[in-house]
C-alpha cells in the first residue's frame, strides 16, 4: 500500500441562503455573491435551481470559487471566477478540446464570461485525493490510477494547436520561483554568487532537456485533487477531470510527473515506476511520441518531475508568504523529497543537491548513478 502522508480537510461551510433566487438578499460583505445570485436568477426555470441549497463545493489556490446547487437534474456546479483576476474563456475553450476526445469534463450549461460565471454539470463530490485519505485497499487504488493513466493518454490526443506554449523560456522563468520564494524568502537564505551561477547552469541543462521533449496538450495539474471519482454513471466515466483552464502545449511527460510526484500524496518510487511503465505502454499503443526506450523515457519524466517540483516549492512558499495560505507548508517536505530523489540520481544536479543540503542544514551524502 502506498504511503499517504497528507491529510484531508474539507472546505468550511458557507452560510446557506433561504429565499428563492428571485428574492435573494444582497450580500454587502461579498459583492461577488450578490452578483452570482442575480445571474442565477436570470437562468431558465427549466433548470430547477434551488438557491437555498447553494453551498461551497471547493476552492483552489487561485481566486476562483465553486459552489454546488441543487437542480432538477440533481446537483450542478457554479464557478465564480472574478475578473480581472480570472478569465473564464480558457476554461470554456479547453473544455471543448477535451470533450472532443471523450474526456469526462464538466458540461457548460450556462455562461456569463463578462462577469466570470459558469454553470457546470457536477462530476460528483469525491476527489481522488479525498478517496485516498480513506485508506482505500491497494487493489482499488490501482484500479483508480489505471483509469487515470488511460484518461491521461486520452487527454494527450487533444488538439494542442493554439494553446499557450510551455517552451524553454517559460520553463526557465518558473524555476526563478524556487530561488525567489523558497530559497530566499521561505528559507531566508542568500546564496553566494558562485553558487547561483552553478544553479543557473543546472537549470539551463534541465530546461534544455525538458523543452526538447515532444509537444502535446498538457493539463499542468493532472493530480489527485483535480481527478474526480466517478463511479455513478450519472457523473460519467472515471475519472472526471477538473481545473484544466491553464492547459498548454508542452512536454509530453509533464502530466505524468504531476500524477506520480503528487505534491499532496506521497507515492514511493516503486509505485511511481509501476505507473510510469503502464503509462508508457498505453502511450506507445496510442501512438503518442514517447521515447521508444523506457530507460530514456524514465529519464525524461524524472527530469520533468524535478522541474515541476522545484517550481512547486516556490509556488507553495509564495502561497504562504504572499497570500497567507499556510496550509501549503505541510506539503513542502514531500516535494523536497521528490526533488532529492531525482537530484541525487544524476551528476548534473550535484550543485542543486548541495544547495538543498545547505537549506536543510544536513551533511552532504551523495550517491550518483547516472
Amino acid at each position: 500500500m502506498p504511503q499517504v502522508c497528507a491529510s484531508f480537510t474539507a472546505n468550511p461551510p458557507l452560510s446557506r441562503t433561504t429565499d428563492s433566487l428571485m428574492t435573494q438578499p444582497t450580500h454587502p460583505t461579498d459583492p461577488r455573491m450578490s452578483l452570482l445570485l442575480k445571474w442565477l436568477a436570470t437562468l431558465s426555470a427549466d433548470l430547477g435551481l434551488q438557491s437555498d441549497s447553494l453551498a461551497p463545493a471547493s476552492s483552489d489556490a487561485s481566486f476562483r470559487r465553486y459552489f454546488r446547487v441543487r437542480a432538477r437534474v440533481g446537483t450542478l456546479i457554479v464557478m465564480d471566477a472574478p475578473p480581472p483576476q480570472e478569465d473564464c474563456h480558457p476554461f470554456v475553450e479547453v473544455a471543448g478540446r477535451l470533450a472532443a476526445v471523450k474526456l469526462n469534463v464538466p458540461k457548460i450549461l450556462a455562461q456569463d464570461l463578462t462577469q466570470g460565471f459558469l454553470l457546470l454539470s457536477d462530476l460528483g463530490p469525491t476527489t481522488y485525493y479525498a478517496k485516498i485519505q480513506q485508506e482505500l485497499a491497494d487493489t482499488e487504488c490501482q484500479r483508480l490510477y489505471r483509469d487515470a493513466l488511460r484518461a491521461l493518454v486520452q487527454l494527450q490526443t487533444a488538439d494542442h494547436h493554439g494553446l499557450p506554449r510551455y517552451d524553454a523560456k517559460r520553463l526557465k522563468d518558473e524555476l526563478g520561483l524556487f530561488i525567489e520564494w523558497y530559497v530566499t524568502k521561505h528559507c531566508k537564505t542568500s546564496l553566494e554568487p558562485a553558487v547561483l551561477q552553478q544553479l543557473e547552469q543546472v537549470f539551463d541543462a534541465l530546461v534544455a532537456h525538458n523543452a526538447a521533449q515532444p509537444v502535446v496538450c498538457v493539463h499542468r495539474d493532472f493530480h489527485s485533487p483535480n481527478l474526480m471519482l466517478c463511479e455513478d454513471p450519472v457523473h460519467g466515466a472515471n475519472p472526471g477531470v477538473l481545473d484544466f483552464q491553464d492547459a498548454v502545449a508542452g512536454p509530453i511527460t509533464y502530466d505524468l510527473a504531476s500524477l506520480v510526484f503528487d505534491a499532496r500524496t506521497t507515492w514511493e518510487e516503486p509505485q511511481q515506476l509501476d505507473w510510469a511503465i503502464r503509462y508508457w505502454e498505453l502511450a506507445r499503443k496510442q501512438g503518442l511520441p514517447v521515447a521508444p526506450d523506457f530507460a530514456d523515457f524514465h529519464r525524461d519524466y524524472e527530469w520533468m518531475g524535478l522541474q515541476r517540483n522545484l517550481r512547486i516549492l516556490g509556488v507553495f512558499a509564495r502561497l504562504n508568504q504572499r497570500d497567507g495560505k499556510a496550509s501549503y507548508l505541510a506539503h513542502l517536505p514531500r516535494v523536497n523529497q521528490y526533488v532529492r530523489q531525482v537530484a541525487g540520481r544524476y551528476l548534473t544536479f550535484k550543485p542543486l543537491l548541495r544547495v538543498l543540503d545547505q537549506l536543510d542544514q544536513v551533511q552532504t551524502k551523495v550517491g550518483y548513478t547516472f
